[in-house]
């Protein structure tokens, strides 16, 4: 191939409905995926697999397992999304992409196969969706490469998600908050509903601290149906918190459990105090399927993990030598711009802080807003890049109701330019958040100046 692998699949793939960029309701079904497992030989079966589900912070869980599971000695593979830069961001190992040839060969098989099915062999004729075939071809790479682990991040949802045709180990369900409405639901349980989808009979399940009783309710018993040991962490663990506010901006704390044999200790390059919860998900996960883990192992994988977007600190940026900081999240619920905006305050509490906001059209814009109240000397709304739909009106009406004086600028290139430029004019730090689209336009822009690697 000329072009990357990777390059070939997205041109490919391009040519079919993108849910993405186009979102449509009662549109999902698993039956399709059913019948390209069974066409491409199942390929979901050749690796051990654990699901991963939730409202906010499944990208990080997933990745904490994955990594852990690394570094103990499996080979394993991580299924995410949405990516930042670089599509294989989706599709990869625990530390990084796959050999180029693990690409191509899983591209290859997969254009061939799908070249092959008439409309007519589909399920009710229906269409295959990209979401699909982007599954699909995490599935071939990971059986490929050989993986003994491939940790699924959930795209949408969870019951009738396209990750959803795989037997787990475990699964995992991070908080549930209003997100996606239209889709799945219009209340916490109809929503916990659908998250719940991914429990499987008999399969072990782990819910992340901090869920409302109701929502606890709804997994409880879907739970009880399948017969699945359901184990809710807050329940079996203490976490003792001690923030480090230096230069490397970790914040340490432990956890005292009865799955581990001493306290678990960690100083995590991801701040924030969802990814406490985090943790203790990921650690009483890995406990579980592995007993005998040695937990030295566990501690080492979580305290070296960084993740693109996930309140990154970039610092000594040379076009802008005299912004404190920018910060990059792509918070876009309400609990999670929360805890954003709680972190940001921890760290940065005494200096000039400066936003910039854009969020998709299906987010509680009403809400986070008032988040925002009072804590940002300047601050810049703008769309979240091209690929989401973004009802900007709405954001600036949201933003006159909650009385914060605000630039719009729905173009999102010059918005970002302007922000960078006025927070290094103020020697000011920058909060970017609301979308990981729009922290991956500041990153693109950085990048055609020349101002990160």
């Amino acid at each position: 191939m000329n072009k990357s692998a990777i390059g070939v699949f997205e041109e490919f793939a391009d040519e079919y409905l993108n849910f993405e960029h186009t979102p449509v309701k009662n549109i999902f079904w698993l039956d399709t995926m059913e019948f390209l497992c069974e066409r491409f030989g199942h390929p979901e079966k050749k690796c051990r697999t654990i699901h991963v589900a939730g409202s906010k912070g499944k990208g990080s869980l997933s990745k904490m397992i994955a990594c852990t599971l690394e570094k103990a000695g499996y080979k394993t593979g991580l299924y995410s999304s949405p990516h930042i830069l670089n599509f294989n961001e989706r599709i990869g190992t625990a530390s990084g992409p796959f050999e180029e040839e693990i690409y191509e060969k899983s591209v290859r098989e997969l254009i061939e196969t799908i070249k092959s099915i008439k409309i007519v062999d589909l399920p009710a004729q229906r269409p295959i969706t990209w979401f699909e075939l982007v599954t699909m071809l995490g599935m071939l790479c990971f059986k490929n490469a050989g993986c003994d682990f491939a940790v699924y991040e959930v795209g949408l949802g969870g019951r009738l998600d396209a990750t959803n045709v795989i037997k787990p180990e475990i699964c995992c369900i991070n908080q549930i908050e209003k997100e996606h409405t239209e889709f799945l639901g219009d209340t916490l349980e109809k929503i916990a509903f659908e998250k719940a989808g991914i429990i499987k009979e008999n399969t072990p399940v782990i819910i992340s601290p901090f869920q409302s009783e109701s929502v606890k309710k709804v997994f409880s018993e879907i739970a009880k149906e399948k017969n699945a040991p359901i184990f809710f962490t807050e329940n079996t663990l203490k976490i003792t918190q001690d923030v480090q506010i230096n230069r490397q901006y970790t914040e340490n704390f432990s956890i005292s459990s009865s799955y581990f044999s001493r306290d678990m200790n960690f100083s995590l390059k991801m701040p924030g105090k969802f990814q406490q919860y985090n943790t203790a998900t990921a650690c009483i996960a890995l406990k579980t399927i592995l007993p005998d883990l040695n937990e030295n192992i566990i501690e080492e994988a979580i305290n070296s993990i960084t993740m693109s977007g996930r309140f990154e600190i970039v610092q000594n940026l040379k076009n802008f030598p005299h912004m404190s900081a920018l910060i990059l999240d792509g918070a876009h619920t309400v609990n999670s711009v929360n805890f954003t905006t709680e972190t940001f305050e921890r760290f940065f509490k005494d200096k000039e802080a400066h936003l910039l906001f854009g969020c998709a059209a299906d987010k509680d814009v009403e809400n986070i807003s008032l988040l925002f109240k009072g804590k940002y000397s300047n601050v810049i709304i703008t769309k979240p890049g091209s690929v989401k739909e973004c009802n900007f009106e709405r954001m600036k009406k949201a933003f006159d109701t909650a009385e914060i004086d605000y630039i719009s600028c729905s173009d999102y290139t010059k918005a970002v330019k302007l922000a960078l430029e006025k927070a290094d004019a103020e020697n000011a730090v920058l909060l970017v958040t609301g979308s990981f689209y729009l922290v991956s336009e500041v990153k693109k822009f950085l990048l055609s100046l020349k101002c990160t690697d």
